[in-house]
């Protein structure tokens, strides 16, 4: 009995996401969600396509340790450091949410040698909605 050919994409021949050259992505956007339980770190290109992204979760911390400063500095870190090898220099950076990881983050951001361009607090606020309707008059 003959062994089936494997396919391109498979696991078995290694070549699944691997590219022949990287991409070159000179500016993108830098979303930090910064909330009391988590910090997910996300990085996109202009258009707004996910480059890279991480959160305090994935990089290992369980429970309430992922709502601190520490765990947002290193997700911040590890979301950035494959984007640098990528080439990305510029970034503009949206920071949503009142957790405790939002200056930890963007102290990491700043470290890594990336020039911001921006800094914008998208939190979003409640302004009580639209005004109700008038009293029906029977």
């Amino acid at each position: 009995m003959a062994k089936p050919i494997p396919k391109i994409g498979s696991r078995k021949n290694g070549r699944i996401g691997s590219r022949k050259h990287a991409r070159k992505i000179p500016k993108g956007v830098i979303h930090v969600q910064a909330s009391f339980n988590n910090t997910i770190v996300t990085v996109t290109d202009v258009r707004g396509r996910v480059i890279s992204w991480s959160s305090a979760g994935t990089c290992g911390f369980k429970g309430t340790r992922r709502g601190t400063p520490f765990a947002a500095q290193t997700a911040a870190g590890n979301a950035i450091r494959t984007v640098a090898d990528q080439g990305m220099q510029r970034a503009e950076v949206m920071i949503k949410g009142p957790g405790l990881g939002r200056d930890a983050a963007l102290r990491a951001i700043r470290r890594s040698g990336i020039l911001l361009k921006f800094i914008r607090d998208v939190t979003p606020m409640p302004h009580n909605g639209c005004r109700s309707p008038k009293k029906r008059r029977v």
